[in-house]
C-alpha cells in the first residue's frame, strides 16, 4: 500500500499511519476548521491533510515533550534544525556506533531537537524507548546511516511551508488537547497501541486507560463533534486490543496495513489490519448512513468513503 504520492514526512516514527493517510483522509468531511491530532508522533494525518488542502487550521499535540518540540522547531525553525542534524549526519561517517552514543549521550543531557531528529533517524524501527532512569536507550540500525541530509532537509521544508501560520503545537495530556475542540472541527486520534503499551517497556507513553478514553470519546459525541480513531487490530486470527464499546455508536471498518513483519520472519503470509472507527455523524456526512453499526464480529474491510 504506497503513501500518498508527494506527501512529505518530516521524520521517521514508530507506527506512524503515514502509509494509510490516503484511507484515512477519504473519510473526512469536506470542510475543516481545525485537524486535531491529540496523539501526534509524527503526525502524519495533518500532514497529509495540509499537502492535500483538507482543513483550514491544524492542533498538534504530544505528551511527550522532545516530540513537541521537534514539532515547534520543524515550524518556526526549520532550517537551523536541518543544519544541526546535516553536522550530526555528516560527522558520524566512519565512526557511526560511536557517534551514535554520544548523541545520545547529548540528547539525554541537553533535550535539543536536532539531537532527537538524528536519534529518531538512526535508532531501530524508529522507535522511542528509555530506561528507567528517563534516558533514551534504543541502539542504532547498523544497516543505514539514517536519512540523508539534503532529502531530510526537502521534507522539513516542505512541511514546514504546508503547516506554518495555521498551525499550533501543544504538549499537554489528550484530554486537554480534546476539550478545545468545537463543531466544525474532526478530531484523529491515534492513542498508543494497546497491548504493546506497557510499564515493562519502558516507551515514553504507558498507555491510555480504556474507560478514561472511551468517556472522551462520549464527551465528544455529546458535542457533535467529528472524530476518527485508530485503534485495534489483529494479524490473521490473533487480534490486537480490546474494541471500543458498541455504546458509542461508531462504524467501524478493517483497513489492510500489510503483510505482518514478525510473520515475515517465521515464513507465513500473515496480514495485519488495523481498525478504523468513525464516530455516527461522521458517516452521514460522508453519504453512507446506511453501512451497518458494529453490532456483529465481522466487519467491512474498507474500501474508501467519499
Amino acid at each position: 500500500m504506497a503513501a500518498i504520492k508527494g506527501v512529505p514526512h518530516p521524520f521517521p516514527y514508530q507506527g506512524s499511519k503515514r502509509q494509510l493517510a490516503s484511507e484515512i483522509l477519504s473519510c473526512m468531511p469536506n470542510s475543516i476548521t481545525v485537524l486535531f491530532e491529540p496523539f501526534a508522533g509524527s503526525a502524519a494525518i495533518t500532514v497529509a491533510a495540509a499537502y492535500r488542502n483538507r482543513a483550514e487550521n491544524f492542533s498538534i499535540n504530544d505528551a511527550h515533550a522532545p516530540v513537541a518540540q521537534l514539532w515547534k522547531e520543524i515550524l518556526h525553525n526549520p532550517v537551523g534544525l536541518c543544519d544541526g542534524y546535516e553536522a550530526l549526519w555528516r560527522e558520524q561517517i566512519g565512526r557511526d556506533r560511536e557517534y551514535y552514543d554520544f548523541v545520545r549521550s547529548e540528547f539525554n543531557r541537553t533535550q535539543e531537537p536536532h539531537y532527537f531528529l538524528y536519534l529518531l533517524a538512526r535508532c531501530v524501527k524508529a522507535a522511542i524507548r528509555y530506561n528507567r532512569n528517563g534516558e533514551f536507550n534504543n541502539t542504532p540500525d547498523k544497516r543505514r546511516l539514517g536519512m540523508k541530509p539534503v532529502t531530510m532537509r526537502t521534507n522539513i521544508l516542505h512541511v514546514s511551508e504546508i503547516l506554518k501560520g495555521r498551525t499550533s503545537v501543544s504538549c499537554e495530556d489528550y484530554k486537554l488537547a480534546l476539550s478545545r475542540a468545537t463543531k466544525g472541527d474532526l478530531v484523529y486520534m491515534d492513542p498508543p497501541y494497546q497491548g504493546v503499551c506497557n510499564v515493562r517497556d519502558h516507551r515514553y507513553y504507558n498507555g491510555v486507560d480504556f474507560d478514561e478514553f472511551q468517556e472522551q470519546l462520549h464527551i465528544l459525541n455529546e458535542k457533535g463533534i467529528d472524530f476518527i480513531v485508530s485503534y485495534d487490530g489483529r494479524t490473521g486470527a490473533k487480534r490486537h486490543g480490546k474494541e471500543l464499546s458498541k455504546d458509542l455508536r461508531l462504524k467501524r471498518f478493517e483497513i489492510a496495513a500489510g503483510r505482518s513483519t514478525q510473520a515475515t520472519l517465521l515464513g507465513r503470509n500473515d496480514v495485519t489490519f488495523e481498525s478504523l472507527y468513525l464516530s455516527e455523524d461522521l458517516i452521514e456526512k460522508n453519504g453512507h448512513s446506511d453501512i451497518e453499526f458494529n453490532t456483529e464480529d465481522k466487519y467491512p474491510l474498507f474500501s474508501g468513503i467519499g
